[in-house]
């Protein structure tokens, strides 16, 4: 894409945000149209303001729309683990056929701080991880002693029934250990 200008670059973006089949990242973004990564993220959040369904992943971005949706089915569920089996909690819930779609975490100044995840297999759980290993940064549930809640969500009752099974039998809900 040439390089574009405000709300011309900012129509581009969407467009190719409603094409696209997996998440595009903000420095891809960024290449294509010859801007800086933090001049896509101000388009975004202009998109967002404009209440365009955006959503912001460790994978990149992503436009939800509402008619792909197939996960029907959501719960909340709270956890308890240490950094160190952040891998295998996200490894139990989708090995059951769950959307990991954020973590939610109390903080004690700013109240209830909540995340995009958006993992669905084991390939998206290792990206996400690498790019918390890449930055450094550190994860939500490290504010709270590893209590965190996460929205997961399925295409049938029955996946998020055995995602939570799988989370008592490792002792990864918060309560059961």
């Amino acid at each position: 894409m040439k390089k574009l200008l405000g709300e011309e670059r900012r129509q581009k973006l969407l467009e190719l945000l409603k094409q696209a089949k997996e998440p595009i990242k903000g420095t891809d973004f960024a290449k294509k149209a010859g801007v800086s990564r933090q001049v896509i993220v101000g388009d975004m959040t202009l998109l967002k303001a404009r209440n365009e369904p955006i959503l912001a992943t460790s994978q990149g971005y992503i436009y939800m729309n509402t008619s792909d949706t197939t996960h029907e089915f959501e719960r909340q569920i709270a956890c308890s683990h240490t950094p160190k089996d952040a891998r295998e909690e996200l490894y139990t819930l989708v090995d059951a056929g769950v959307v990991v779609k954020n973590v939610t975490v109390e903080h004690p100044v700013y109240g209830e701080l909540t995340a995009s995840i958006m993992v669905a297999n084991r390939h998206e759980v290792d990206l996400f991880l690498n790019r918390v290993k890449e930055t450094g940064a550190s994860y939500l549930s490290e504010l709270t002693g590893g209590i965190h809640l996460h929205l997961i969500a399925a295409t049938s009752s029955e996946f998020l029934d055995a995602a939570i099974e799988g989370m008592q039998k490792k002792g990864f809900l918060a309560g059961e250990q």
